[in-house]
């Protein structure tokens, strides 16, 4: 089987890993510090809180920028849950904006007719490695003085020209192992402000500066020295495993010839880091998208489709009464599959999925 996805690891975490085991010392320690460094030094910011998760870090950087009840928070209804779940667990309110067909994110030419007196921020999310359009989201935000929170977990080292994603507003990652780097479980934020660092580190540990004085209700939402361990060995091989990502998805891109299937667009000065290759199955091909998944299937490529439904869509939103009616995200809900992109894809593996999906 040719997984979705998988970690890469050698012999530098396995001693990493070992060196902190052996030390004793197993909670947020020296490590962390060293990891925040060197992870606000790739991205380009002054500061990097490391955190549980992906999901804790969204969670701590929207509280850290005084979101809460009754507050509004544009964002995107096609991603994982985790970034407008985030909202809600500060007590404000998602607003979902349809999403640009071109590259699965937020349309900026949209946000604004959802603005109102109640919004505070913006949460883009850069999804599948693609960068979001921050030149208009960035124009949009200072015009209405907003907020903006980037959810980077599937975009490490995603670009708009030379800068990286995650340093434009408040940036969030996440280290799950389905990521371009891992640390098993894990987050990262990253901000220029240093009122927004010190907030962050404050609701990441209980609210403590000093050991068992408390000055905000925190959460524990700290990084282990074990993950820390992993991610700075991670981080240093990020960078290639990004550009094997990006040659495996050009290769895609020469090879794959289907019609009714529309291969992933790059837009000129952007770095897309391909955390996922997604194709679009449309109508004028020749088979569904279940039928070109058990046909991969029986040949031992797992596939995956992110996402089957909008976010408002989801139980928990039904629920609460979320009633959308947002067409393109509809569609592409329909239409998304991805196939396996990651680094150590061999050029036989690329060779072989190319020429299963043109034989369908």
């Amino acid at each position: 089987m040719i997984p979705i996805s998988k970690p890469i690891f050698d012999k530098k975490e396995e001693r990493a890993v070992i060196k902190v085991l052996r030390s004793g010392i197993l909670t947020q320690g020296k490590l962390v510090e060293i990891f925040e460094k060197k992870f606000a030094e790739y991205i380009g910011t002054k500061y990097a809180i490391a955190t549980s998760s992906g999901t804790t870090a969204l969670h701590i950087a929207l509280l850290a920028h005084g979101i809460g009840e009754g507050d509004e928070v544009i964002t995107t209804p096609f991603s994982f849950i985790a970034s407008s779940n985030a909202i809600l667990y500060c007590g404000a309110k998602p607003v979902f904006v349809d999403i640009s067909e071109e590259d699965f994110n937020i349309n900026p030419d949209l946000i604004e007719e959802k603005i109102t007196k109640k919004t505070k921020a913006i949460l883009v999310v850069h999804l599948y490695g693609n960068p979001a359009r921050m030149d208009k989201i960035m124009k949009i935000a200072k015009k209405h003085n907003l907020v903006v929170i980037e959810d980077a977990c599937q975009a490490h080292g995603a670009l708009i020209k030379n800068k990286k994603v995650g340093s434009f507003g408040t940036g969030c990652f996440s280290f799950y192992p389905t990521k371009n780097m891992t640390t098993g479980e894990g987050g990262m934020i990253t901000t220029n402000s240093k009122e927004i660092y010190e907030k962050a580190k404050l609701l990441r540990n209980h609210g403590m500066k000093v050991r068992y004085h408390h000055e905000i209700l925190g959460f524990n939402f700290r990084m282990t020295e074990i993950a820390a361990a992993i991610g700075i060995e991670q981080l240093k091989k990020l960078d290639l495993f990004n550009k094997k990502r990006i040659k495996n998805a050009e290769f895609y891109n020469k090879k794959i010839k289907k019609e009714g299937i529309i291969l992933p667009k790059v837009r000129k000065n952007y770095k897309h880091v391909f955390h996922q290759y997604t194709l679009r199955i449309t109508e004028k091909c020749p088979k569904t998208r279940e039928e070109i998944i058990e046909i991969l299937k029986n040949e031992g490529i797992q596939t995956s489709i992110y996402y089957h439904l909008p976010i408002y869509k989801q139980k928990p939103y039904l629920d609460l009464g979320f009633n959308e009616e947002l067409p393109v995200t509809e569609r592409l809900c329909e239409e998304v599959l991805s196939i396996p992109v990651y680094a150590t894809l061999t050029q036989k593996d690329l060779q072989k999925i190319a020429s299963i999906i043109n034989s369908i």
